[in-house]
Order: structure tokens, then C-alpha cells, then sequence
């Protein structure tokens, strides 16, 4: 039988080496912290300049669906931006596109009117837009792109609508606190799935728009579910919101547990649309 003999400091210098050396083991084995990337991307279309804001989690290994943000009628804004980190934190590939171009960001009602005006009186722009869009966000190599949704906010909900009503090929369309009118005439069918997330309280969406809406989804057979908050105003989701709407007396006001609420109903339509 071999003995070992140790002395007092042997052992103190081997408790020292087994420590370091389980410190090193634990730092190879824990996964590398997830990161948030983002940055900008400048593209173009009719001569116009527009700038894309995509963020993702470099941790995610493969491709993944790609969500595509619409910003408010304010333009594409550091909130618009926000959103998409939100859909990275949750492992998809966010992209806050804008829909204005040129820097266009309004600070004032009347311009952001006026800027969507713009967009909303052409549908063919707001469809090359949107389209080019969702070609950048396509051509990233993080994104699955069979499987593409958009959801936007207020001007931003009734473009995904609008693009929905067209039967852009997306896996579906969630909007917040968005117009429901028409800007182009509903396919026969539409084949892509819609969430609506509204504010019962929102004077922008009246009653009667809301029964025409439901009666053009059903009579276009669409996959729809339209979800009303009681009690709840235009602008819900956006934390700026009851400032904004003091500021220029508008009916506007955040809500932060339907903002809560509302993007839960989100990651369960995601979930179902990008499994099908």
C-alpha cells in the first residue's frame, strides 16, 4: 500500500488549486450571458431614405421568426425602437421600420398628421415600405424568413391591417390601439392572422367602426380575434402617453397593466402562428 503524507501547507496549497481551479470550471460551463445587439440600417425606396432599427439576442443560436414594428403616427421614434429590443428579449429578431422617411419625426399633432396623411393617401407607398421592410429584416441571417409577423401602433396598427387586408406573406399581424379602416379593399379570403388589441374607451374607435371591422373580417373569412379593455384609452401601451396627452389635449393615456396584459395576448398568438 502507497501512503501520501501531507503536511499542514501542502494541504492548504491544494485547497487553494482545487478552489481556482473550480472557479475556472464554473466560468466555461455557465452560458454566456445574453447580449441585446442592435443598430441601424439605411435603406430606399422611390428616393426616399429610410432608416430601420433591428435588435436581437446573440445568445439565440439559428434562425428565429422576425417581428416587424410599425412606429405611431409620431414616426419612427426611440419607443418604436424599445419595442423591438422587447421582441428580442423574448427571442425573436425585432425591426422598427420606418414608414415616414427622410428623418421625418413629428413634435407637434398637426405634423404627425400631416406626415401620415402622406403615407395613408397612397397605398402603394405604404405597401413599398412596408414590403422593403420586410425584405431587410428577411435577407438578416438570424431570421427564419418563412415566418414573419408585424405588429404596430396606432398608425402603425392600421398599416399591419391594412397589409393583413392585402394578404402580405406574413405569419400574422398584431395591432395596438390602431385605426381599423380601410386604406385598400380586403382579399376575398384573408389568409393571414389578425390579433386587435383595443381600448373600450378610445373615441378614435367608435362602435360603428368596430361592427364594420367585424363584419369585414367574417365576411372575408379571416383568422381574427379582437380583444376590447374596458375602461382604457387611445395609447395604452406607450408610457409617454398621459403626458402627451395633457400636453396637447388629446385623449391619451397609459395603462400599464393592460400594456402588460395586451403584449401577453401578443406571445400567445406568436406562439401559435410561428408553430403552424
Amino acid at each position: 500500500m502507497l501512503a501520501l503524507l501531507y503536511t499542514k501547507e501542502d494541504i492548504r496549497m491544494k485547497e487553494k488549486s482545487m478552489s481556482a481551479l473550480g472557479i475556472l470550471l464554473l466560468a466555461v460551463s455557465q452560458p454566456l450571458l445574453a447580449e441585446i445587439q442592435s443598430k441601424e440600417i439605411i435603406y430606399e425606396v422611390d428616393g426616399t431614405s429610410l432608416t430601420g432599427f433591428v435588435a436581437w439576442d446573440d445568445s439565440v443560436q439559428g434562425k428565429r421568426p422576425g417581428v416587424l414594428v410599425v412606429h405611431e403616427w409620431w414616426g419612427h421614434n426611440d419607443y418604436a425602437r424599445s419595442r423591438s429590443e422587447d421582441l428580442a428579449k423574448l427571442g425573436y429578431v425585432g425591426f422598427a421600420l420606418d414608414m415616414y422617411g427622410d428623418q421625418k419625426l413629428a413634435e407637434h399633432p398637426d405634423d404627425a398628421q400631416k406626415f401620415m396623411e402622406a403615407v395613408t393617401s397612397r397605398f402603394d407607398v405604404m405597401q413599398n415600405r412596408f414590403r422593403l421592410a420586410q425584405a431587410q429584416l428577411g435577407d438578416m441571417e438570424e431570421v427564419d424568413k418563412s415566418k414573419i409577423a408585424a405588429i404596430g401602433y396606432c398608425f402603425g396598427g392600421a398599416v399591419v391591417l391594412n397589409m393583413a387586408r392585402a394578404n402580405e406573406p406574413l405569419a400574422g399581424v398584431a395591432s395596438f390601439h390602431g385605426s381599423l379602416g380601410a386604406a385598400t379593399q380586403a382579399d376575398e379570403d384573408i389568409n393571414v392572422p389578425i390579433l386587435v388589441l383595443n381600448g373600450a374607451d378610445d373615441p378614435f374607435i367608435t362602435a360603428e367602426s368596430i361592427t364594420a371591422f367585424k363584419k369585414e373580417m367574417d365576411a372575408a373569412n379571416a383568422d381574427y380575434t379582437f380583444i376590447n379593455y374596458p375602461g382604457v384609452k387611445h395609447g395604452f401601451t406607450n408610457p409617454d402617453a398621459t403626458e402627451t396627452g395633457k400636453k396637447f389635449n388629446m385623449p391619451l393615456e397609459y395603462d400599464a397593466e393592460v400594456d402588460a396584459q395586451s403584449w401577453s395576448e401578443m406571445q400567445s398568438f406568436f406562439s401559435r402562428i410561428f408553430e403552424e
